[in-house]
């Protein structure tokens, strides 16, 4: 009796791990080609930079300068 029990047992254990799980397939995937932007991105800083710069002249400093004492 003990070693139908033992026989069942083994077999019971020995069942779940052997159908755990499925076969592993290793597709090997081919590298992204990397495709370099056109440089037309360039062509948007001159839209930007102009009026940057038309703001820096054109706002200025709001302090005026006071004339130096003459001695």
């Amino acid at each position: 009796m003990k070693t139908l029990v033992a026989l069942t047992l083994s077999a019971v254990l020995f069942a779940t791990s052997a159908l755990a799980g499925g076969p592993v397939v290793v597709v090997e995937e081919e590298p992204p080609v990397v495709e370099e932007k056109p440089a037309s991105s360039a062509g948007m800083l001159p839209w930007l930079a102009v009026p940057l710069i038309l703001c820096i002249v054109m706002c200025g400093s709001d302090e005026k300068e006071e004339p130096a004492p003459a001695p």
